[in-house]
């Protein structure tokens, strides 16, 4: 029988040789974890929450369609689809910046109104539409613009039974369409040699480390927030001595320009800060040290007032286009994304060590 000395020593050894057993994890690198946080709490949500709502929208262009759903409910339907899918755009790599997807779901800016002129063209030619009719139609009618433009615009009486069946055939296969375009992004995204994977998971087909995925993500991000300048600055005529525009305005006929613009920006900060739960603080503001903590407090404040800026102008930006003091309003919240813009171009950049540009190499 051993002694109790003896007995203390062999459960010490044994213990000993179980902790070598179980080595401790490795550290992941920085940019590999901010990307893999990106990717579960920030991205791979988004997708989802575009997903479930393009499926309610296809829901409710049926119900619409057959008299067990009002217009108001049925415009509601469609600004959470296009809230959500203006949400994507600070997120949008993978399938979406390939080929002509993005324009299936919106058509913009319509300069020359083109969604009304084809709609009428595509309802002459075919009254009874099929969806295999608007898969071989033009973009310009198989998406979100014109789904608004049958809600929402004054030429169009949803109330008269008439032109309710003059257009529910092509509010139903939109709605199908947009439906099926969202399922099939997200199984790409959702693959086994998906993004969600190869942005967690280095070396890959796409990415060697996780500074390259950072690069891209940060690429998608500038070039969506100088995207919402544009979305301002062209209704604005911005830079130029001509008079607004208002009907160069996204979604202007539904009155939700600024709230898109408001979707994506805060798609943008949460890819800045972090998803939330367990993802939270681990967007890329973690990937800055002490020395750019001045940098991490300009960037925060320029999202806070930015997104403040829109919570206060109070009107749709069609109005606020119609009088002097709405214009200066204006003027002043394009300053504001631009200084953003900037802000994430050119100092954010630096500071992780990325380039941007065309021709642009990732830094050491």
């Amino acid at each position: 029988m051993l002694r109790p000395a003896l007995l203390s020593l062999a459960v010490l050894a044994s213990l000993a040789g179980c902790s070598k057993s179980e080595p401790p994890k490795p550290k992941v690198e920085p940019f590999a974890a901010a990307s893999a946080a990106a990717t579960d709490g920030v991205l791979l949500p988004a997708y989802t929450r575009w997903t479930d709502s393009d499926r309610q929208l296809a829901d409710s262009a049926r119900a619409f369609c057959a008299g067990e759903q009002d217009l108001a409910a049925a415009r509601q339907a469609y600004l959470a689809a296009h809230t959500a899918w203006a949400a994507l755009q600070p997120l949008a790599v993978g399938p979406l910046s390939e080929g002509n997807l993005a324009w299936q779901v919106q058509f913009w800016p319509d300069k020359k109104n083109l969604v009304a002129r084809q709609v009428g063209a595509l309802l002459d030619k075919t009254p009874q539409l099929k969806q295999a009719d608007l898969e071989k139609a033009s973009v310009v009618v198989q998406g979100l613009t014109a789904y608004e433009y049958l809600l929402f615009d004054e030429g169009i009486d949803l109330a008269d039974l008439e032109q309710k069946r003059r257009y529910c055939p092509l509010l139903l296969t939109i709605g199908s369409h947009q439906q099926a375009l969202a399922a099939k992004v997200l199984a790409a995204w959702l693959g086994d040699q998906g993004l969600a994977k190869q942005l967690k998971n280095f070396p890959n087909g796409r990415y060697t480390e996780g500074r390259e995925a950072v690069a891209e993500l940060l690429r998608v991000q500038v070039g969506a927030i100088d995207g919402l300048k544009k979305k301002l600055g062209t209704p604005l005529s911005r830079g130029s001595k001509a008079q607004p525009q208002p009907y160069q305005a996204e979604a202007w006929r539904s009155g939700a320009s600024l709230a898109l613009i408001d979707a994506s920006l805060a798609s943008a900060e949460a890819l800045w800060r972090g998803g939330a739960g367990q993802n939270q603080g681990q967007g890329m503001r973690s990937l800055l040290g002490k020395e750019q903590a001045d940098l991490v407090t300009r960037i925060d404040a320029a999202y806070a007032e930015t997104r403040q800026r829109i919570a206060a102008l109070g009107q749709p930006l069609t109005a606020l286009l119609a009088d002097e003091a709405g214009r200066a309003s204006l003027d002043e919240l394009y300053d504001s994304l631009d200084r953003l813009h900037r802000l994430h171009e050119g100092e954010l950049a630096k500071a992780l060590g990325i380039q941007l540009g065309f021709n642009a190499h990732d830094g050491d």
